[in-house]
C-alpha cells in the first residue's frame, strides 16, 4: 500500500490572531490486498481522519449486458460478476426465477444448494484473513513490536506459513462446490425448481471426507482447539480464559489475531455508523436436523436490520440506492432496485461524483453488513456481548469473520449427513414467461439481492445489489458517507507514507470492489486518485 500525499497550508496570520494551528493535509490510498480496485482519500487533520472518500474505480455492466437476453441467461451470467462469491450469485439468481416460476425446489436440492453456499463463506473467510488482513500484521510499521518476526513467518505475501496452510486446505475445500456444481467458480447448475446433478454415494462421501480433513486443519491452526471447545466461548470473560487456557490457544492464527489486536487497539477502530443489515440465508428444510436461531423462523440467518443491538424486520421495499456522488445519469433521491437504472455517466467535470459503486441504503439509513451482522442476526452470545461492547469496530468484523467457520463447519456436516445417494432435485416450475422476482441471499461478504423482471420470455430490467456495494458506497442524496467511509473518520495515522491503520479499518469490511463495479477507466473521469 502506497500514498500520495497533499499537503494544506496553515493560515500564515493565524499564530498571529492567537489561533490554534492545525496540520491539514489529504491522502489519496491506493488500496491494495483488496479483491478488485479500490482508492481511498482521507483528509487528516493533527494525525487523525476528519473525513473520507471511497473510489469504486471500475464500472458494473453486468446488468445492462443481461437486458434482452433469455430468462435462464441470468443463471450462467451473473456468477461471473465475480470469481471469489460466484455461487451466492447463482443461489440469488435462481431465487429470482423461483419466483417467477411459483416453484419451491425440493429439501435435498435445497441442502446441495446450502452446502455449496457455506463452503463457499469458509474458504474465502480463511484465505481473506490470512492472506488479506493478517499480512498488515507484517507491516514494516510494526518492525520494532515483539510480534512483527511472528507476522512476517506467518503472513508474508505468498510466503507466510499460515498463508500458504490456508492456500492448500480452502482449495480442498472447494473440491466439494466443484463435485456437486461440476465447476467452481462460475458454476451455473442450480435452475429454477431445484439443482440439475444427483450426487452419488461416493460423491457424497468424498465431499464428508474433505470436509472432515478441512475442519481438522481449522480446529489445528486457526482456533488451536476443537470446534466444542470454541462453542464454549459464549461472552468477553469466556473469551480471555480461552485465550490464556492453553499454549495452543495463544499461537493459533486466533489467539495471534487476538493478542496483535489488542496491542494496536483494534477495538478502538472503524467505529462507523453501527447500523446491521442481515436480508437471511440458509433456508432450513421442514425435516432439517439444524436448528433455527429464531423461534418461528425459517433461515439459520434471520433477515433484520439492526442498530448495535435494536432489531427491527427486514423489509426489501426499504432498499433503495443513490447516485448523486456515483458516475450514473442522477435521478432524485433514491430508487429501490426495481426501478433502478444502471446509466453511466462520468464526465468528473461536477466534482461531486466519485465512485462507480451506487449508494444503496435501507430505511433511508446506510447500513454496513458481513458476518459480524450474520452473527448477530443468529443471536451468537459472544457475538451480542462484543456488539454491545466495545461495538461495531475493526475487530469485532474481522474476530465475526475469523469465526463464522466454526458455525458453519458443524451445519455443512448435517447437510451432507442429510442428503442421500438418490436424492430427489428438482421439480418443474411454470415457463419463465412474465413476471418479476426477488433473489436474496447471504453472500461471503453479506446481503446480496437480485430484482429481475422478465417479459416474454426476455430480460427486462436486472439490479444487483452486492455486500461492498453496502459496505464500500458513496455518499448519498443527503450527502451521508458510506459504512467504511463513516469508519474511517476518526482514525489516527501514524505515518502518511504508510497509512497501515487505514488498511485495519477496510479490510474489516472484506472489500469486493470485481461485486461491485467493474471496467478500469482512466484520465479525468476516472476523478482525483491516485491509482
Amino acid at each position: 500500500m502506497s500514498s500520495s500525499l497533499t499537503t494544506t497550508a496553515a493560515d500564515p496570520e493565524a499564530h498571529l490572531a492567537g489561533k490554534v494551528v492545525r496540520e491539514r493535509h489529504t491522502l489519496n490510498v491506493p488500496l491494495n490486498r483488496v479483491e478488485g480496485d479500490l482508492a481511498i482519500r482521507v483528509q487528516i487533520e493533527d494525525g487523525v481522519v476528519v473525513d473520507a472518500w471511497s473510489c469504486g474505480t471500475m464500472f458494473r455492466g453486468i446488468e445492462n449486458i443481461l437486458i434482452g437476453r433469455g430468462a435462464l441467461d441470468g443463471l450462467v451470467i451473473t456468477p461471473r460478476v465475480c470469481g471469489i462469491c460466484s455461487t451466492a450469485h447463482l443461489v440469488a439468481a435462481a431465487r429470482a426465477l423461483n419466483a417467477i416460476s411459483r416453484v419451491e425446489p425440493p429439501p435435498d436440492a435445497v441442502r446441495i444448494q446450502n452446502v455449496a453456499l457455506a463452503v463457499e463463506m469458509v474458504q474465502s473467510d480463511v484465505r481473506q484473513t490470512m492472506l488479506m488482513y493478517l499480512p498488515d500484521f507484517a507491516n514494516p510499521a510494526y518492525e520494532s513490536r515483539p510480534f512483527h518476526e511472528t507476522a512476517v513467518h506467518r503472513y508474508a505475501p505468498m510466503k507466510g506459513s499460515s498463508a500458504i496452510e490456508s492456500i492448500r486446505w480452502s482449495k480442498r475445500l472447494l473440491e466439494i462446490v466443484a463435485i456437486l456444481g461440476g465447476q467452481w467458480p462460475h458454476s451455473s447448475y442450480m435452475v429454477p425448481g431445484g439443482v440439475v446433478t444427483v450426487p452419488s454415494a461416493a460423491d457424497l462421501l468424498q465431499c464428508r471426507s474433505l470436509l472432515a480433513g478441512f475442519r481438522r486443519w481449522y480446529e489445528r491452526q486457526v482456533l488451536g482447539c476443537p470446534l466444542e471447545r470454541w462453542h464454549q466461548v459464549r461472552s468477553r470473560a469466556d473469551l480471555d480464559s480461552w485465550l490464556e487456557e492453553r499454549p495452543a490457544h495463544r499461537e493459533s492464527d486466533l489467539g495471534f489475531f487476538l493478542q496483535v489486536a489488542r496491542v494496536l487497539g483494534l477495538e478502538q477502530l472503524g467505529r462507523g455508523h453501527a447500523n446491521l443489515l442481515c436480508v437471511g440465508g440458509f433456508p432450513l428444510p421442514p425435516d432439517c436436523a439444524v436448528p433455527c436461531p429464531r423461534p418461528g423462523g425459517a433461515e439459520l440467518m434471520p433477515p433484520g436490520f439492526y442498530r448495535r443491538l435494536e432489531q427491527a424486520p427486514f423489509d426489501q421495499t426499504r432498499v433503495e440506492e443513490h447516485v448523486k456522488h456515483s458516475w450514473y445519469v442522477d435521478y432524485p433521491g433514491g430508487r429501490h432496485p426495481s426501478a433502478g437504472e444502471t446509466r453511466p455517466y462520468a464526465s468528473g467535470d461536477e466534482g461531486g461524483k466519485y465512485s462507480w459503486a451506487k449508494a444503496p441504503r435501507y430505511d433511508g439509513q446506510p447500513a454496513e453488513t458481513g458476518p459480524l451482522a450474520e452473527l448477530l442476526s443468529m443471536r451468537d452470545p459472544l457475538t451480542l456481548e462484543l456488539v454491545a461492547e466495545p461495538g461495531v469496530t475493526a475487530f469485532t468484523r474481522q474476530l465475526a469473520r475469523l469465526t463464522r467457520p466454526a458455525v458453519l463447519l458443524p451445519v455443512l456436516e448435517t447437510w451432507l449427513a442429510e442428503i442421500p445417494p438418490d436424492a430427489t432435485c428438482y421439480v418443474p416450475g411454470a415457463r419463465l414467461e412474465t413476471g418479476v422476482g426477488i433473489g436474496l441471499t447471504e453472500a461471503t461478504r453479506g446481503a446480496l439481492g437480485h430484482w429481475v423482471e422478465i417479459a416474454h420470455g426476455r430480460i427486462v430490467s436486472y439490479q444487483i445489489v452486492t455486500p461492498t456495494a453496502w459496505n464500500g458506497s458513496p455518499r448519498d442524496a443527503s450527502d451521508v458517507r458510506g459504512p467504511w467511509e463513516e469508519a474511517l473518520v476518526g482514525t489516527p495515522v501514524g505515518n502518511p507514507a504508510n497509512p497501515v491503520e487505514l488498511g485495519h479499518v477496510v479490510r474489516s469490511f472484506d472489500p469486493c470492489l470485481v461485486c461491485t463495479v467493474h471496467a478500469l477507466g482512466k484520465g479525468r473521469g476516472a476523478g482525483p486518485w491516485t491509482l
